[in-house]
């Protein structure tokens, strides 16, 4: 499956989704982002019992304050709707799929 791009109006799809969400916070002009990119769409196009989003702070202020993000990249995963787990800074692919469990 491929990333998808998260906004304010579809954002309530991505969350009631019934399967884990991997939300990644970014902004174009963040180099530990443009780091962490690639391997956010890697894990993606391998995982199908995921749903990974793409959130860029810039254009999505309101959901970036609604997560509490201050830092970036900040990593949040959602199960049923909730936040089960967060990271902030750039991660490895290992680091980033352990925030799944």
């Amino acid at each position: 499956m491929s990333v998808i791009k998260v906004t304010n109006e579809n954002f309530n799809d991505i969350r009631n989704s019934d399967k884990p969400v991997l939300l990644d916070f970014y902004a174009d002009w963040c180099g530990p982002c443009r780091m962490v990119g690639p391997i956010i769409e890697e894990i993606a196009n391998e995982r199908d019992d995921i749903v990974v989003g793409k959130i860029n702070v810039d254009d999505e202020e309101a959901l970036a304050r609604e997560f509490g993000v201050f830092s970036i990249p900040t990593i949040v995963v959602l199960k049923e709707g909730k936040v089960a787990n967060r990271s902030v800074g750039a991660k490895s692919k290992a680091g980033l799929i352990e925030l799944l469990v």
